[in-house]
């Protein structure tokens, strides 16, 4: 399996940076742009040969929030559509619908757990291996919590 590529989309470079060492320990390439219209720039820039794999995206951000830039991602036919995964500080469950409605796969409330965002990613991506790291690492911190 080749290594995936993975874009991150959030204005907070605090966000960016823990999105980053999070997926990119779990063996992934990443990337990054401060918003939407910065990502769908990358996006039309990227090598056909080396498309991005998967779309971790913040949605209160300028220029281009992340609903804007998932209808815009699926609207684009030229290139491979692959899942979104939305990462908000909104945590209502119609936050959660309208990044449904608007073409991501799953959605996870800031912030993220380390192995939630990883097993989340791992299963988006279909990475069996880091899936059952990041599960195992999971069940080892709940093991923990519940003798606390």
């Amino acid at each position: 399996m080749t290594q995936a590529n993975i874009l991150v989309i959030d204005d907070a470079a605090t966000v960016r940076m823990y999105h980053r060492k999070m997926l990119g320990d779990a063996g992934w390439h990443v990337e990054e742009a401060i918003n939407g219209l910065e990502a769908l720039e990358k996006v039309a820039s990227q090598p056909a040969d080396k498309p991005f794999d998967l779309y971790v995206s913040d949605i209160n951000m300028p220029k281009m929030d992340g609903y804007a830039f998932v209808r815009e991602l699926r609207r684009l036919g030229n290139i491979p559509q692959v899942p979104v995964l939305m990462v908000s500080t909104e945590a209502q469950t119609q936050d959660a619908n309208a990044a449904k409605d608007a073409g991501s796969n799953c959605y996870l409330v800031k912030p993220a757990r380390p192995a939630e965002l990883v097993l989340t990613a791992a299963i988006l991506l279909g990475d069996e291996a880091a899936a059952m790291k990041a599960a195992s690492q999971m069940s080892a911190v709940s093991t923990q919590g519940a003798r606390a």
